[in-house]
């Protein structure tokens, strides 16, 4: 699609698959590309049979005919002929969201494609504000989930709770230390803290790297989870077993992405936006910090500060 290959992100919302979300997408950017104007037909000398002039009508009232060449457009380039000029666009999806979440969900269009792999292979944090309800369980730990009980909630105050997100962090913070290979001791590995380049760079189990209690109305609270590695479920499950460690149970209410990597709220487009024009611009102003992003963090091989302090480490470990 010509002026807009890159990345941009969408609104998912509740209730819609992401594969649905995408084929909506297409679907309209297809039938805006279609209805565009064309170029006008090739045209062509073809010779026509023409009445000759003549000076007075024949007796049998028939005239003579002679060929003239005459221009005609060319009948292939006609819209009939040809039909949609576009019959499907590459469109790739970034990391998805299940049909009860919603938020931030980042596609890809021609080369975009290529950067959903870079940017995957960023491991970059995403957040999420997360939802939930004190006093009952369910069988997928979403409040439309089955019940399977109820529990009091009354002892449960908002001390309590920030506790045991303080002991969900630590233990998750020695876990992302574990899978990133990091000596902490390290310069290498201090430069990299300040500038959050602490991270998995492989597959690892899913790890909160922030966790704190945006809201607290008994029997309602509301949470803001920054992770790596997670299903929308994994963080579902943790509103149930924080109910679990609080003497009482939770189910989730919500799960919605404020952020995915470098793409904000602010980036996402609602569906009343999902047009070619509205996605290019969006596709042009995000395509800085894209390519930023990628940079610091996958730089050029070697050249990458997450390759040096491997390095550096890998020696370290032979001496």
């Amino acid at each position: 699609m010509a002026g807009a290959g890159g990345l941009f992100a969408v609104y998912k919302p509740a209730g819609v698959a992401w594969c649905r979300v995408r084929e909506a997408v297409e679907t309209r950017l297809l039938r805006e590309l279609n209805a565009a104007p064309r170029r006008a037909p090739r045209q062509q000398i073809r010779f026509l049979p023409t009445p000759a002039p003549a000076p007075a009508p024949a007796p049998s009232g028939g005239g003579a005919l002679e060929l003239v060449p005459t221009r005609v457009p060319v009948l292939a380039d006609h819209p009939l002929v040809q039909g949609p000029r576009f019959r499907r666009l590459k469109i790739g999806a970034g990391h998805r969201l299940d049909v009860k979440a919603s938020g931030v969900f980042v596609l890809g269009i021609g080369h975009g494609n290529k950067l959903l792999t870079d940017l995957y292979n960023c491991h970059l944090t995403k957040v999420y504000t997360v939802g939930g309800l004190f006093g009952k369980a369910t069988d997928d730990f979403s409040d439309t989930g089955k019940l399977i009980e109820k529990t009091t909630f009354d002892h449960i105050t908002r001390e309590k709770l920030e506790r045991i997100l303080a002991v969900i962090q630590g233990t998750n913070h020695k876990a992302l230390l574990m899978y990133s290979n990091i000596d902490m001791k390290t310069q290498e590995a201090y430069e990299l803290a300040v500038k959050g380049l602490i991270r998995p760079m492989d597959k690892s189990p899913p790890i909160i790297t922030a966790i704190r209690c945006l809201q607290f109305a008994l029997p309602e609270f509301q949470l803001e989870i920054h992770c790596l590695h997670e299903t929308q479920q994994y963080l579902r499950k943790v509103v149930h077993e924080i109910g679990l460690e609080l003497k009482s149970s939770a189910v989730c209410t919500q799960v919605r992405r404020t952020r995915d990597g470098v793409f904000t709220l602010d980036d996402a487009l609602p569906r009343t936006q999902w047009d070619l024009r509205s996605i290019q611009d969006a596709i042009r102003n995000c395509r800085l910090k894209v390519e930023t992003e990628i940079e610091k963090t996958l730089g050029h091989g070697d050249n990458s500060p997450v390759h040096q302090l491997d390095v550096q480490m890998a020696h370290g470990a032979d001496s």
